[in-house]
Formats: C-alpha cells, structure tokens, sequence
C-alpha cells in the first residue's frame, strides 16, 4: 500500500504556510557578455526591459584574458516582488516551458538557471535556449526555501504565480530599443 506524500511548506519560523503565501523569488540576476565591437546598449536595453528599470542594469567594460575589449551587462533585482515581476515580463509560453524544464534548469542551490536568445528578445519574441551560436541573456533566479519545504513544489508555484501575472499584465511586450 502506497502512502500519500504531505508537502509541508513553512514560513521562516518554521510555521506551515497556505499555499498561496509562498514566497517564491528571492533575487533574479540577469548578465550578458558583449564583445568589444558589438553595441553593449543593445544588451542594457534587453535588460533593461526584463527587470523593468534602466536604473539597475550596470555596464562594466573590462579586457578579456586575451586582452581584447568586452562589455559585461549586469542586473540584478534584489526585491522578492520585482524579482517575481521579472519572471512575469517573460510570458506564459516562455515561463510554461521553463516549468517544464524544471528537472534540468534548477540546481542545488536553488537557482532556476535561464538563457533568453537577445536578438529574439529585442524583435519582443522571448525565447528560452541554450548555449549556442547565437547571443543570449543569461538569467539566474533564486527561489527562497526553507528547510522542510519541497523546493519542487516551491518552484512550480513560484512559475505559476509568475504566469498569472504574466496574463494579467499581458505580458511580454515588445522591449524598448
């Protein structure tokens, strides 16, 4: 006879909570490399639009180990509902694949690992994808979890939360270039 699994989701207290009052992001990072002769603005703006605020994407121009110019673009939300809302700007197409991928994008730090083709998100087209030949955006989200959560319950609700508001906000929207 088989047992009937209890997920048992708790606050930092180590209080159960509803389902519905999960935490889910802690902090969504985003980071693209563009080499010394591409337009690193074309990268600040893709991410300025994934994490809704020009004010949070960095440029760092740095030399490469062979020494050739690179332009490292950074972003970084460390608010739990802005982070929550980046992952809404992907859409509910993008974010129901990442859900389904769940098996192979999240670690064991609990970091839901993403990569979005730039030239797909400046056309207003998100598209997960893979290391390759085009350029992307590479997306590291957070989940917060608390020792006896089940972090693939957490994610899962986490994604959903983030596809209801995806369809509320109607998004994504073409970015701003």
């Amino acid at each position: 006879m088989k047992k009937a699994l209890t997920i048992r989701l708790t606050d930092k207290t180590h209080q159960p909570l509803p389902c519905g009052d999960i935490m889910g992001v802690h902090h969504v990072s985003w980071q693209s490399t563009a080499s010394g002769v591409e337009d690193e603005y074309i990268h600040a703006a893709a991410m300025a639009w994934l994490v809704g605020d020009d004010e949070l994407v960095e440029i760092e121009r740095m030399n490469s180990y062979h020494g050739s110019p690179i332009h490292v673009v950074r972003a970084e939300i460390k608010s739990r509902s802005k982070a929550t809302k980046s992952l809404s700007r992907l859409g509910t197409e993008a974010l129901a694949k990442l859900k389904n991928e769940l098996d192979t994008r999240m670690d064991e730090s609990n970091v839901i690992h993403i990569r979005l083709d730039l030239l797909d998100l400046l056309a207003g087209k998100v598209t997960l994808t893979v290391p390759g030949e085009r350029t992307t955006i590479k997306g590291r989200a957070k989940l917060e979890v608390y020792p006896g959560d089940v972090v693939d319950e957490v994610a899962s609700i986490t994604l959903d939360k983030a596809i209801d508001e995806s369809q509320r906000l109607g998004f994504p929207k073409k970015p701003k270039g």
